[in-house]
């Protein structure tokens, strides 16, 4: 571990996950608003879970995940867990901090996928996280994934990720943006899965100076998203789509499936360590089309 305390971890994770309810709660909160505007009553519905520890008696953690199925929002999924225990061996390698003489972990962190009704406006995922393991650090990030993409969406949503990043360094956005487009490409297919955004990791914690320094650009990066998404979505909700716009659409959602299933690493982590399944896998389409 770092120069910090286990004590002093175990108090920060704990900040971390208030943090990350709290913005799960205003975020559904504006997307029911959404749903209001759009003569919809649909709600979230939140189930909570627990996760099994590798020792028995232990306590491994566990998470609630929220799913709304509405009038704008198809599928929206919005989970925060909070889990700790012993990656297996092997997949200890592969995770920052951690190896054979050190598997043990704490993970917090909000993860959201939205897939919209209407092919005009964009699908979108938002994730931040904070992690111990020898080291501790924060990740995270947001990309925009429109089937029928618009300039002036692309550009307001990348927009407002440079104005969290550039508070906290003048090479953030330009880092965390190129990060992301190599990031979120399907190889298979030789494209990237939306237009992109931002993408971060291993924002490295090893002073409770780092810690506030790296939460405080963490809390940015999900404000930015609550600012900016919910903006796009009223801009085209409204909008008419032909069936050939939704035939798009359903396709597009069948390559955000194969990059979730076969390259994103938090998929890959909730499988590895015991998460649950349902909310590994919300980020899944409700329908998604292959030609």
């Amino acid at each position: 571990m770092t120069n910090r305390t286990t004590a002093a971890w175990a108090a920060e994770t704990d900040n971390a996950r208030i943090w990350f309810e709290s913005l799960r709660d205003r975020i559904c909160t504006a997307f029911e608003a959404i749903e209001r505007e759009a003569g919809s009553d649909a709600a979230f519905e939140y189930t909570p879970w627990r996760r099994d520890s590798e020792v028995p008696g232990e306590d491994g953690g566990g998470g609630v995940r929220g799913v709304m199925k509405g009038q704008v929002f198809e599928k929206v999924g919005v989970n925060v867990s909070t889990v700790g225990g012993a990656f297996a061996p092997d997949f200890a390698k592969t995770i920052h901090g951690a190896g054979e003489d050190n598997t043990s972990f704490t993970a917090t962190g909000i993860s959201l996928v939205a897939h919209m009704a209407n092919p005009h406006v964009p699908a979108v995922h938002m994730n931040t996280r904070f992690l111990t393991t020898s080291k501790a650090w924060f990740g995270g990030g947001a990309d925009l994934n429109p089937p029928l993409p618009y300039e002036e969406d692309t550009a307001e949503f990348h927009a407002a990720f440079k104005a969290a990043c550039d508070r906290h360094g003048s090479d953030y956005y330009d880092r965390f943006k190129a990060w992301a487009d190599e990031y979120f490409y399907i190889p298979h297919r030789k494209v990237h899965r939306g237009v992109g955004g931002i993408f971060y990791d291993h924002l490295e914690c090893d002073s409770a100076g780092a810690f506030e320094q790296n939460f405080a650009f963490t809390r940015d990066v999900g404000e930015a998203f609550l600012e900016v998404f919910p903006r796009i979505v009223r801009r085209r909700m409204g909008l008419g789509f032909t069936p050939e716009e939704k035939r798009q659409q359903l396709e597009w959602r069948g390559r955000y499936a194969e990059f979730n299933l076969v390259y994103d690493r938090g998929t890959l982590f909730g499988l590895k360590t015991g998460g649950n399944v349902d909310a590994i896998l919300m980020s899944l389409p409700p329908q998604a089309e292959w030609n």
